[in-house]
């Protein structure tokens, strides 16, 4: 482990504290009371991060934690940088959370890239400790030069003008960053200043990473031709900001339907300018938390999607699907459900594979209610069962015949992604009842039917 030891070379650091110090509460990053957390890899951006909100805890009145993650990519070394962390934490009084979380077999379960995977692992850990109230904010020490990289890294990707917004000083209410607008050399002179030691990663400097590559080797170049470049990037993205914030308050979103796990945007919306459409399901992708990797070519094929035919679709990054479905845009996460178990028809409860709760009772009163169906009891064989479609599977309805199932919901217009998970009561393959739109021709009640079956059903998942 290499340790850098900086001392003191007489830099005024005062005007940044202040800067910071007022930034903070101009943007009310910290109330009164809060426990922030702050995310600690080492390296001296972190580090001084760290020493910054301890020293002026007392100022801010709150309370200072470290959390450091061990991504177990460098062996001993990342290791070591954990334990150096928890350490200093320990001689300096502060209570650090340590976490190990393996990056690479992440990286391979999800075939995604390593820097992604030890993002997604890293910002679980933050997730949790949020969520356990265990702290109430989180402290990332991204600072000016971050913030140019990451507006480059974002117009180089294809990103549209959200995209070169960059970073923000708060995101979601809970993720903070003091140091976004403070550059890099006042860092290290106040590393400098108030003798904070660091850990240098060595992974830092490998330009196999696009975020490196651009650290390493574009902007130094850029710097050298054009003064004050990664502050210009900086002017440029709040320019873009500005003018994204005011095309977003004349976009109306009031159509769009949100439900678990996925987002619907009418047709008619594809009408809109594409500045205004645009936004639209960038802010729908960002309901499902999905914006990760997310360029404008993406938004074309969705857009283009709109203009195909019903039924087609095609798959985004974050495991996410877009389909065309009937009035509809729907985007959603791919839920990998197989349902094989078939359950009895029988009275009372049936929970159908954790998706829904089917309710049966009987009844000799035959009104017809809002949302539930009706069958005449005698004509429902002892070996009818639930279970979702199959091959061959027919369905009777009613005055119009005989027909296939998927046919069926063609006709109601019911949604591809969701039709091998609806519950279907069958003898064989012929179906008596779909549960939630409709019965058999061959099982409705008549003048003659003494008893019946009311079924009605109740969605889990809501």
């Amino acid at each position: 482990m290499c340790i850098e030891f900086l001392f003191y070379l007489g830099y005024n650091t005062t005007r940044m504290e202040n800067e910071v110090l007022n930034l903070i509460k101009q943007k009310k990053m910290i109330k009164p009371g809060e426990t922030i957390g702050v995310a600690v890899s080492g390296g001296v951006d972190s580090m001084s991060l760290l020493h910054f909100l301890h020293e002026n805890k007392e100022i801010l009145d709150c309370q200072v934690v470290a959390i450091t993650v061990d991504h177990m990519l460098r062996g001993e070394e990342s290791l070591d940088d954990a334990l150096f962390v928890r350490n200093w934490c320990r001689e300096n009084g502060i209570y650090c959370h340590k976490f190990s979380v393996d990056a690479g077999k992440l990286a391979k379960e999800k075939n995604m890239g390593i820097e992604n995977a030890a993002r997604e692992a890293r910002y679980s850990v933050f997730e949790n400790l949020l969520k356990e109230n265990v702290v109430d904010k989180i402290a990332l020490a991204h600072h000016l030069s971050d913030q140019a990289e990451t507006i480059l890294l974002h117009i180089l990707r294809g990103a549209g003008l959200n995209g070169a917004c960059g970073m923000e000083y708060i995101r979601d209410d809970v993720y903070i960053r003091p140091f976004l607008g403070v550059d890099k050399d006042d860092i290290v002179r106040y590393a400098s200043r108030n003798y904070i030691e660091y850990v240098d990663d060595a992974t830092n400097f490998e330009s196999k990473y696009n975020r490196n590559f651009l650290r390493n080797v574009v902007l130094p170049q850029l710097k050298q031709r054009w003064e004050g470049v990664e502050q210009n990037l900086v002017n440029f993205s709040l320019s873009c900001k500005e003018d994204n914030d005011f095309i977003l308050s004349h976009v109306n979103c009031g159509g769009v339907i949100e439900d678990k796990n996925l987002v619907k945007i009418p047709l008619l919306y594809f009408h809109y300018k594409a500045s205004v459409i645009n936004r639209i399901i960038f802010d729908c992708l960002e309901k499902l938390n999905v914006t990760k990797d997310i360029e404008r070519k993406h938004i074309e094929l969705i857009k283009d999607l709109a203009l195909g035919e019903n039924g087609k679709k095609l798959n985004l990054p974050n495991d996410i699907i877009v389909q065309k479905e009937y009035d509809y845009i729907t985007i959603f996460k791919n839920e990998k459900i197989v349902i094989v178990q078939e359950y009895p028809f029988e009275v009372g409860k049936t929970n159908f594979a954790g998706l829904y709760e089917i309710n049966v009772k009987r009844t000799k009163k035959f009104e017809r209610k809002e949302n539930t169906l009706m069958m005449d009891a005698n004509l429902i064989p002892k070996e009818a069962v639930w279970r979702t479609r199959k091959n061959g599977d027919s369905f009777t309805k009613f005055g119009s015949g005989k027909k296939a199932l998927k046919n069926f919901f063609i006709d109601k217009k019911v949604p591809n992604r969701i039709r091998d998970f609806i519950p279907v009561l069958a003898v064989g393959n012929e179906i008596l009842c779909v549960l939630g739109y409709e019965i058999s021709e061959n099982v409705k009640i008549t003048e003659e039917t003494k008893m019946a079956y009311v079924v009605t059903k109740k969605d889990l998942n809501k």
